[in-house]
């Protein structure tokens, strides 16, 4: 393929459940998508934690990545991530250590610190740990030295197995400053979520790259996650982007439900208030036929100076989510 973004493409995928849907078959189309995905030459297929969303069936992030790399061949799996705060590191250490040496060179885990949920099912996660993101770089570390033991000044009492000496590759997520500084310190690989935090994605990236000190990287590695929804014109590519706006609608309104069907008219679905809320919230998504992507994906790509782009996207319909990926493919 000719590249003329310049930079890989990956996908960021909730396997999200559609109105009128089932979990098994949302888990069948991820599937589905990773493969396709794989022979249209994406980078990375990822997988995101989130809990109590009626709308998303990726919670158990681990195994849905098992399901994916078991089903593909070379596409690299992984996670978009593993809410840290969540889990016990030593967990996470075993679960991506087997994965690694199930498929290995393929899986990367990218760590978040956000609950990926409400509070209540946060607690319901975390139980008497109680831990609430504060800790996450010592959190880090911990999982660092699960899987290269030398970290530690002394011999750990407790190992890893699976997981101890598996590579695996780790990226921090962020939504804000917090992990693109902790990502600088250390010198690891930063993705930023733009799909959802687009006002602070440039500030973020820039603060990543002019902070950072060589680590585990020897140079900066930013990837930059984006809503792209495309389709053979700009009309249908705006009527297919109306579930998405109508799933975010639902965040704002409390109201989570399963993806809904699109609409002709937005204008008949929300109000004033809550368009000028959306657009805040969506406002760098993609929307268009190819040329349009094309143009608008080189312009954010400029921006951000981002050396990835993970690409995300709510589409109803699976046979109008295959071809929308499948159209952004052809600009790589």
């Amino acid at each position: 393929m000719s590249n003329n973004m310049k930079v890989p493409l990956s996908i960021l995928d909730v396997s999200p459940i559609v109105e009128g849907g089932s979990v098994k078959q949302s888990l069948q189309n991820t599937l589905d998508l990773a493969q396709h995905a794989e022979g249209w030459g994406y980078n990375r297929f990822w997988l995101a934690e989130h809990h109590n969303a009626p709308n998303i069936a990726s919670s158990a992030t681990s195994v849905v990545i098992a399901h994916v790399a078991s089903g593909t061949n070379t596409i690299r799996v992984g996670a978009g991530g593993i809410m840290l705060p969540n889990h016990a590191p030593l967990v996470i250490a075993e679960q991506f250590g087997t994965l690694d040496a199930l498929y290995p060179g393929r899986i990367d885990l990218g760590l978040g610190r956000a609950p990926g949920t409400d509070h209540l099912t946060a607690a319901a996660l975390r139980g008497s740990r109680g831990s609430n993101g504060h800790d996450f770089p010592e959190q880090l570390e911990k999982l660092r030295a699960y899987f290269d033991p030398s970290r530690n000044e002394y011999v750990p009492a407790v190992r890893a197995i699976p997981g101890e000496g598996a590579e695996v590759p780790i990226w921090l997520l962020g939504s804000s400053d917090f992990s693109a500084m902790l990502s600088a310190q250390l010198g690891m690989p930063f993705a930023f979520a733009g799909h959802f935090s687009p006002n602070f994605t440039v500030p973020a990236m820039n603060l990543y790259r002019s902070n950072f000190k060589a680590g585990v990287l020897d140079k900066p590695y930013g990837m930059v996650a984006v809503n792209v929804i495309a389709a053979e014109t700009d009309e249908e590519a705006q009527y297919l982007a109306t579930s998405m706006q109508q799933l975010f609608l639902g965040f704002i309104r409390n109201n989570r439900a399963p993806v809904p069907p699109p609409v002709r008219n937005m204008d008949e679905v929300w109000s004033e208030q809550e368009k000028i809320a959306l657009e805040h919230q969506l406002g760098s998504s993609i929307i268009g036929s190819k040329e349009t992507v094309r143009e608008k994906l080189a312009q954010f790509i400029e921006a951000t100076k981002a050396d990835e782009i993970m690409v995300s996207s709510y589409i109803y319909n699976h046979q109008a989510r295959l071809r929308s990926y499948e159209i952004i493919s052809q600009l790589m």
